[in-house]
């Protein structure tokens, strides 16, 4: 049995919470989640994505996921989606943070309104949407957040120092709001993904010969995919993982 295909009972009719969820691995979270029969709401500034996204999984579960079309910089705009989101779904038991913007920059050529903008997308919504959500794990009697980083600031990449900065500070949001949270019965870890081949990556990033590079540096000698993240997702999710908090776990081949 896949991880994809992995049961946890206590994620059925769990209320869930993504952010991102629109395309790549947020995307592949939430069609895992509503396979789990939890209620899936997502947010997401790609709206035709995610309208798809609402119609290719309408039917495959008993919960059809709930989309709200929203720009994460606008927290007030995405507080609201997100009570909109909680009285849709009802109780809501995790939130996942997964949206992010892993745009290359130059260091010469960042300016200040290119780091806010940066951070209004990779690391500010991370908090503003647990703080959001936070209200309802407390109602639920507790939950978790997953956040989602990225191996990418511990690899010395030159170009993007803002992402990297980001993502190095949802570590320390995590242990924070762990340490915060841990009394209301309330766990958050975090997940850091490495190199992930997805249709944007290969877009934009990726060429066939950059992702053999990689591969040769991993352990395990394969591309991975977004799904590959599920299985980390739904057990940091889970009662599976009832005694962790406040940790990360590296998904990436083996590349560290």
């Amino acid at each position: 049995m896949t991880a994809a295909h992995a049961r946890f009972p206590d994620l059925e009719g769990a209320g869930v919470i993504v952010t991102g969820g629109s395309t790549g691995i947020g995307a592949a979270l939430v069609e895992a989640f509503v396979r789990q029969g939890a209620r899936v709401g997502f947010l997401d500034i790609a709206v035709d994505e995610g309208k798809a996204l609402v119609e290719r999984l309408r039917g495959a579960a008993e919960h059809t996921p709930v989309f709200e079309a929203v720009d994460l910089r606008d927290i007030a705009a995405t507080q609201q989606a997100v009570e909109r989101l909680a009285g849709a779904l009802g109780t809501i038991r995790v939130l996942v943070n997964n949206a992010a913007w892993d745009d290359r920059h130059d260091i010469d050529t960042v300016t200040e309104d290119y780091w806010d903008n940066n951070q209004s997308v990779n690391l500010k919504p991370v908090f503003f949407v647990s703080q959001a959500v936070v209200p309802h794990l407390r109602r639920a009697g507790g939950g978790a957040i997953v956040n989602f980083s990225s191996i990418a600031f511990l690899l010395n990449m030159p170009d993007l120092p803002a992402y990297a900065a980001a993502k190095a500070g949802i570590i320390g949001l995590t242990k924070s709001l762990a340490g915060r949270l841990g009394p209301d019965n309330i766990r958050v870890n975090a997940i850091l993904p490495g190199a992930i081949v997805t249709e944007r990556q290969k877009r934009l990033w990726l060429t066939d010969e950059g992702i053999e590079a990689l591969v040769g540096r991993q352990c395990l000698k394969r591309p991975l995919v977004a799904e590959d993240m599920i299985g980390p997702c739904l057990f940091l999710s889970s009662a599976c993982s009832g005694a962790i908090t406040a940790q990360t776990i590296i998904a990436d081949g083996g590349l560290l």
